[in-house]
């Protein structure tokens, strides 16, 4: 298919005067709109205004510009179609055989909407005025001639990203001016991918400023970019991208906003525990440190400096935390560096930031990837997890019942202490998949059991992570105790009180355990499975 007609219209303009001087070069006519004229104009190479191609100027302030019959109607002509070709000629139809285009920048506009700003009736309305702006930035004309070309992608190439140029160049050398009916097909496929995507962020940042909250919908689209190409995935023999979450209002949340500071390039397996370490840290408000090993925790710890909280959670579980990922919810300081350092062979470190004196000193350590994820950027949104055939969605989980609404099922009340330890375990547990059990003392977690298919033997394998710091402790319970088999061992071992859900049908002897130890026993009546 030899190129003699060419329309470019972008809005992102990188890169694209060599493309348009290698058309050139071929004598290929080039047809062009507004900014983009301009632009070529300037280089000294020819271009057709489209209002003179079409013999229609653009309205509606530039709302309406490619959209007519001669435009589309030169795209869709299916070159082998004989039908085709004589009403192309009967109307005077001229073909269009690439087109060159990009999409309004929709999404870099959300980004810097302020998340509050909603839509009102006026549309124009004083504080409102920056949503009628990013109105403006969703494309129609764009994306109509993007996927017109790529339908017909057997007459027609598709140019959708300035990162397409450099091949199409090769592509149009290599063939004498001419692409490849496979190499049409292939940027056919990588346009509608284009379209879809601008269509799921358009979608995404309105349904997110609607002022009532919307119902489950029938059908979801989800928009995410490509970020960077990993070494492998889980194990060596798969492949693996880290794509983030298109930005549909303020900064980009959670790693989507990660910068690396130092060390080797992140792989699958880092990102998965760097996920869950910076939820479980994000959820205290004191200083707080934490270790995780295959997305769990294995050590947490508030304390009154940074420098004290990563210490008590390193000695939560120190066998665990060897070659750990570790969090902190604050910008680390050089006691907490110098303290970290100490500590041993560590994966990763990822904290809101780092003082100067920080970062040398943990730079010292080669291998060490150092994360920095600014704070107040851990935004929650829908819970998605893949099954095969399908996905499943919910809300994140959060506390819907504090420790006001719990229920004391014993005589016995717990102290002070008591109540502030029984408050983080039952917030650590949220983080511990299923069977939890986190037995803490003095704001450390000293035994955490997960994972386990019964919960007794999650309450005994936390027990041996605690040893003899189990005396005096508390302990959280993510589900309820089906059996009083599990309180019972933590009594054996000297814990002190008990949070747990609740709602067993053995409810009263599993109380009894409680109330003959004369130790506390709280229900939540809310239960943090994690799966």
């Amino acid at each position: 298919m030899k190129i003699k007609r060419a329309l470019i219209s972008v809005s992102d303009k990188t890169g694209l005067v060599p493309l348009a001087r290698a058309l050139a070069r071929r004598k290929v006519e080039i047809l062009s709109t507004g900014g983009t004229a301009k632009l070529l104009r300037n280089q000294g190479i020819r271009v057709t205004e489209i209002a003179k191609f079409t013999g229609f100027p653009e309205i509606l302030s530039g709302r309406v510009k490619t959209l007519h019959p001669k435009v589309h109607g030169g795209i869709l002509a299916d070159r082998g179609d004989r039908e085709h070709l004589r009403q192309a000629k009967k109307l005077g139809l001229k073909p269009i055989d690439l087109v060159v285009v990009n999409l309004y920048p929709f999404e870099a506009s959300a980004r810097r909407l302020p998340a509050a700003c909603l839509p009102d009736r006026q549309g124009q309305a004083g504080k409102n005025a920056p949503f009628a702006g990013l109105i403006e930035q969703i494309d129609i004309g764009g994306v109509a001639l993007i996927r017109s070309a790529a339908k017909n992608f057997r007459s027609v190439g598709v140019v959708s990203r300035p990162s397409q140029y450099s091949d199409v160049m090769k592509e149009l050398e290599r063939n004498g001016g001419n692409l490849s009916e496979p190499f049409r097909f292939r940027l056919a496929v990588e346009a509608f991918a284009e379209s879809s995507y601008y269509d799921a962020v358009i979608h995404q940042t309105l349904a997110h400023r609607f002022p009532k909250k919307l119902p489950w919908a029938e059908k979801i689209v989800l928009a995410a970019s490509k970020r960077q190409q990993l070494r492998y995935g889980e194990n060596p023999h798969q492949s693996s991208v880290w794509y983030s979450w298109a930005q549909t209002g303020g900064p980009p949340g959670g790693l989507g906003g990660a910068r690396q500071l130092h060390g080797k390039e992140l792989s699958f397996n880092n990102l998965l525990d760097l996920d869950a370490v910076l939820r479980v840290t994000a959820a205290f408000r004191k200083p707080c440190a934490a270790v995780v090993k295959h997305s769990n925790p294995c050590g947490v710890a508030c304390g009154g400096t940074l420098s004290q909280a990563f210490q008590r959670a390193f000695e939560g579980d120190p066998l665990s935390a060897f070659g750990g990922i570790v969090g902190l919810n604050r910008p680390v300081d050089a006691a907490a560096a110098r303290a970290i350092a100490a500590s041993g062979f560590l994966e990763c470190i990822v904290a809101p930031g780092y003082r100067a004196q920080a970062l040398q000193i943990l730079r010292a350590k080669k291998n060490l990837r150092i994360i920095e994820v600014p704070e107040k950027q851990l935004r929650e949104c829908l819970d998605l997890k893949q099954i095969s055939g399908g996905l499943l969605a919910q809300q994140p989980d959060e506390f819907k019942r504090g420790p006001a609404r719990w229920k004391l099922a014993t005589k016995t009340r717990p102290t002070a202490a008591q109540k502030k330890d029984l408050l983080f375990a039952w917030t650590v547990a949220r983080f511990v998949r299923s069977n939890a059990i986190v037995i803490a003392k003095g704001e450390q977690a000293v035994g955490i059991g997960m994972g386990l298919t019964s919960r007794v033997d999650s309450v005994a394998f936390a027990l041996k992570k605690a040893g003899r710091r189990a005396r005096g402790s508390v302990l959280a319970s993510d589900g309820f105790f089906p059996k009083p088999d599990g309180p019972a061992l933590a009594v054996k071992a000297g814990v002190k009180a008990i949070v747990q859900p609740g709602g067993s049908i053995q409810d009263p002897e599993v109380i009894r355990v409680a109330q003959k130890a004369r130790i506390p026993m709280l229900l939540t009546g809310e239960r943090h499975f994690l799966h």
